[in-house]
Formats: structure tokens, C-alpha cells, sequence
């Protein structure tokens, strides 16, 4: 065994992983973890070792997640993120660390492939040019969820998955393909990383263009909520466009089975209509007695009727590989034009389901219900409540744009079969809103509340 590894007992390891903001189970007590392959990555002092870690859980369930370890002599004085310090050794959370954090972007460049007792690691450059960029001064993105990022200079981001599942991220995958084509609207691939080996076949981590002097759409929607609403609906059309550009390059290449648009089999709605049946089921028959859900308590099978008749939408268009997990924050905005991030999907989402094709108006949905929130968010957080009419105006300036550049041939072909399927996303996506909010955030539950309304409402 690697000797730092052997300086993190059983009871260690599981306060380390079960502390961390990227581990995903924290409602759940963990049952043992231990570190199931490693291997040293960079073998100068400090050390770098890239673990694959097994978390369980009662009754039986597991977990892997992707560690990464640094470790120098304690009297280093290692004042970062420590795990433990023992026998004149400190181990602790290597990103912290600017030497191990470039050691990584070393690897990709070298084109590398290390040995691990179980399996294998790859680094990978997608593009060479990239790694002329200042690698002095590596810093943390900011606070994530589920995956950690460094950001070196003003030219590089990397992005290193935690929680690990078997196969290609869609992230990695989608970025590649639209990389390799020279979509200008996304961060471009610059290289990536992965492992191979009895326990799992998994990236590891993505390494794109840093889109300097952006803003978060999330953030600038408050923003321009508060100080110009009317300047945020004139960036609308152009997000539209943006993403129709980016479903229309998605489905470019009928050559590539991975992403080669189909026709939507006969059960595929039927499935999502079954899926969203199963949502509402769950969710209305324990409806807690609280008054921001009392407009649609009892209306479960109202509700389940009404999908129902969206589902009838004639020509549904292709299915196309998508971004999945669409909404304000996945956007930037960089001057005028707008940039498309996070291409993982929804993580709670298996990761065979996230690489499915679906119909790019999901996509499109997801954006909707951001503006819906956006308009929601700017009463709650700030005091401010936008003009009603602006989440209409929203919607309006984004669909046009949408719907004018979009290849016409993924989409259904006439308005009232658009309007239904967005329809059956929107109520998909505000079920799945209601359900986290009751879950999270009690005070926001207005906001899918809101929105199942309007679709009961609608004269669809």
C-alpha cells in the first residue's frame, strides 16, 4: 500500500469524505469506506496520489469517490486543507496545493498513462496550443456542490469529478464533439482525464477555456432585475439564438451514432409521461399541510390528466443529444454573446439516463422555468417584484430567437405541437422543482407551485 494511505485509518477516511461539500449523501449514515486502487501520480516532494474510494451506506449500497492527496513532511509547515498528520507526515486535499493542482495539467500535456494496482490513468491534451498558458497562480473557482475546480491564470479551467460512475461523463463528451467542430459558445476542450480498472471505468476530471470577465446568468438576471429589467430582456433573443445554434451543432453529424439525430420511438413519450405519473404520484400523496402548496393540493389527478393531454403532440421532431440541465446558471454572459457551461446533466440523474438523446425542447423548457425563478427569486431575495408581464416578455424574446435559428427538422413541425411538448417539459421539470424545494428550501415552494398552475390553466 502507498505509505500515506496507510497513515488514513477507516475512521479518517469517512470524516474526510463525509465532510467534504462535494460528497453527495450527507443525509445518509456511511457504513465503511476504504480506498479501493490508487497510485502515486508525482513521486517529488510534495506527492501527489490519485485514490478511487469506496463509500457504504446501510442496507448495502455504495459509492466511489475520486481522491486526491498530497502529502509533505510536517515540518513544512502545511498550513492548507489537512487530513491527517502523523509520524512526521502531513496527507491533506491536494487542489489546495498550486504545485499538484499544475502537476495534473503537466500530466494531460505529457499525454501520460500511469499504472494503479487495479487499473490505469490516462491524461489527455485535446489541444496542445492551451497549455501555453500561465500556470503561476492556480486559485479555487468558488463554492461548487459536487465537483471541485481550479482555475489557473486567466486562460484555463479544470474541473475534477468526485463522485464517479461507470462510462464517459456526457461533459467530456459533448465538449469533444462540439470542441472538435469549433462551436464558438462554449469553453473549448483543452484535455481530460480518466481511469480504467476493475472498479469502475470513469473521467476523472475536464480541462476547458476560463471565459475571463463573464458573469454568471443567474447572478446578472438578479442583477438587471433590480437595476434594468428591460436590459436583460434584450439579451433574450440572443441567448434563443445560441441555443438553437447549439442543438443545431448537437445534430450535425448523421455519421456518429452517439450523436446522430433520431426519430423518437413510439414509447418515448410514453415513458417520459410515465416517468413524470411516477413524480406526481409520490409528491401529491404527501403534500405536507402547508399554505404555499394549498393551490394544488388534492390535484394530483387533475394534474396527471392534464399531462395526458399535452403528451398528444402529434410530430414530436428528433431526439438529439442535449445540454440536459438547462437553466440561467449554466450560461454566462461575456459582453454581448453568451456562453454554454456544465454539460454533466442533472447529477441526480443516473449517468446512462443523462446520455440519452432527448428532444431539444427540454432544453428549452429548462430555460423557461429559469426565468419563471429568476422573476421569483428577485421578491424573495431582494424585495423587488418584476413588472408581471416580464417572465411573458422573457419567454417571448428567448422562443423567438430560439425558434428562428433552430434547425426547423429537430423541432415538431407547426406551433401547437411545440407549445404541447413544452408543455409536458415545463410540468416535468416544475414536478421535479417541487419536490426538491419541499425538500430544501420551504420558502421557494411558491415558485413550482406558480408554474403547475399555470399549466393547469393553460388552454392547451
Amino acid at each position: 500500500m502507498i505509505a500515506e494511505l496507510e497513515l488514513l485509518d477507516e475512521e479518517t477516511l469517512r470524516e474526510f469524505i463525509g465532510g467534504r461539500r462535494w460528497f453527495g449523501s450527507k443525509a445518509r449514515e456511511i457504513a465503511s469506506a476504504h480506498v479501493v486502487d490508487s497510485t502515486v501520480v508525482r513521486t517529488e516532494v510534495p506527492r501527489l496520489i490519485c485514490a478511487v474510494a469506496e463509500v457504504r451506506f446501510h442496507p448495502g449500497t455504495h459509492d466511489l469517490y475520486q481522491l486526491l492527496l498530497g502529502s509533505r513532511p510536517a515540518e513544512d509547515g502545511w498550513e492548507g486543507e489537512a487530513i491527517v498528520e502523523r509520524d512526521g507526515w502531513i496527507v491533506y486535499e491536494a487542489l489546495a496545493d498550486p504545485a499538484l493542482a499544475r502537476e495534473l495539467l503537466h500530466l494531460m500535456r505529457a499525454e501520460t498513462t500511469i499504472r494503479a494496482d487495479e487499473g490505469s490513468l490516462e491524461f489527455r491534451a485535446t489541444d496542445l496550443h492551451a497549455f501555453g498558458a500561465d500556470l503561476s497562480e492556480p486559485r479555487p473557482a468558488g463554492v461548487e456542490q459536487s465537483n471541485t475546480s481550479v482555475i489557473f491564470g486567466e486562460e484555463l479551467i479544470l474541473k475534477v469529478y468526485r463522485r464517479l460512475e461507470a462510462g464517459i461523463n456526457p461533459e467530456l463528451e459533448l465538449l469533444r464533439f462540439l470542441s472538435e467542430r469549433g462551436f464558438p459558445n462554449v469553453p473549448a476542450l483543452a484535455g481530460w482525464y480518466a481511469y480504467a480498472g476493475r472498479p469502475v471505468d470513469a473521467t476523472l476530471g475536464i480541462l476547458q477555456e476560463f471565459v475571463p470577465n463573464a458573469v454568471d446568468g443567474w447572478d446578472l438576471a438578479l442583477r438587471e432585475l433590480r437595476d434594468d429589467p428591460d436590459r436583460f430582456l434584450g439579451r433574450l433573443r440572443r441567448l434563443g439564438e445560441v441555443t438553437g445554434e447549439l442543438h443545431g451543432a448537437l445534430a450535425s453529424d448523421s455519421t456518429d451514432p452517439d450523436f446522430a439525430p433520431e426519430e423518437p420511438s413510439a414509447e418515448a413519450l410514453a415513458i417520459l409521461t410515465a416517468t413524470v405519473d411516477e413524480e406526481i404520484d409520490a409528491i401529491f400523496l404527501d403534500l405536507p399541510e402547508i399554505e404555499p402548496v394549498a393551490p394544488i393540493a388534492g390535484r394530483g389527478e387533475e394534474v396527471r390528466d392534464r399531462l395526458r393531454l399535452f403528451s398528444h403532440v402529434g410530430a414530436a421532431g428528433r431526439v438529439i443529444r442535449h445540454h440536459g440541465d438547462y437553466h440561467l446558471g449554466q450560461v454566462l454572459a461575456a459582453g454581448d454573446d453568451w456562453v454554454v457551461l456544465d454539460f454533466e446533466g442533472e447529477p441526480a440523474r443516473p449517468l446512462a439516463e443523462r446520455r440519452l438523446k432527448r428532444s431539444p425542447l427540454r432544453d428549452v423548457a429548462g430555460m423557461l422555468r429559469s426565468f419563471a425563478y429568476a422573476a421569483s427569486a428577485s421578491q424573495i431575495l431582494h424585495g423587488i417584484e418584476p413588472d408581471p408581464a416580464w417572465e411573458t416578455k422573457a419567454r417571448e424574446e428567448f422562443l423567438s430567437g430560439y425558434f428562428d435559428t433552430v434547425d426547423r427538422s429537430i423541432v415538431p413541425a407547426n406551433e401547437e405541437s411545440r407549445q404541447r411538448l413544452l408543455s409536458v417539459f415545463e410540468l416535468e421539470k416544475a414536478v421535479y422543482e417541487l419536490r426538491y424545494e419541499l425538500n430544501n428550501r420551504p420558502d421557494w415552494v411558491g415558485i413550482p407551485v406558480a408554474g403547475i398552475l399555470r399549466l393547469l390553466e393553460s388552454d392547451l
